[in-house]
């Protein structure tokens, strides 16, 4: 009796433990989005991340100029093409990259880095696969919630406070 109490005990403890690492991502404060279009070329391009929000606060508290920003909260960013791809001219093999940014007053790093599967605070340059220099507008409107739009061009945007960066994918 004593054995099918422990082992119902361990049984429960066990559910309830993995019914909890696996949460409803949608619940997070920065709940996850994805965005995705077909280019011209037949590559498929893909951003999956997590939205946080300004409440308040300024976006170089969140996103400090001169650092590595994870680009979105949570896991990493990642960045997928179905095909090799151009980023701002130069070449990006088909695969999934970690999408990091370096945010600067006028222009930003954007950075695509061979470890996607990780929580987003890892970040070694040394798994870069390629680095582009972009400039950064102003936004006509303010978006609290940090967003990406890919156009049909090919133009990836991400929108957040009074800032717009946008890369294109060709």
């Amino acid at each position: 009796m004593k054995k099918l109490f422990l082992l119902t005990l361990v049984t429960g403890l066990f559910l309830s433990l993995s019914s909890s690492a696996q949460q409803d991502k949608s619940k997070r404060p920065s709940p996850p989005a994805k965005v995705s279009k077909t280019l011209a070329s037949g590559a498929e391009i893909s951003v999956d991340y997590s939205q946080p929000s300004l409440k308040g606060r300024a976006l170089s508290a969140l996103a400090p100029v001169g650092k590595v920003w994870r680009t979105g909260a949570n896991e990493a960013t990642v960045f997928e093409t179905s095909k090799d791809v151009k980023i701002e001219g130069k070449t990006l093999p088909a695969g999934k990259y970690g999408l990091y940014t370096i945010p600067g007053d006028d222009e930003w790093t954007i950075i695509f880095n061979k470890s996607w599967k990780q929580w987003g605070t890892v970040y070694k340059d040394s798994e870069d696969a390629l680095r582009v220099n972009v400039k950064a507008g102003k936004s006509s409107e303010n978006t609290e919630v940090f967003t990406f739009d890919i156009t049909d061009n090919g133009n990836v945007s991400m929108m957040w406070a009074d800032t717009k960066v946008v890369f294109k994918v060709q």
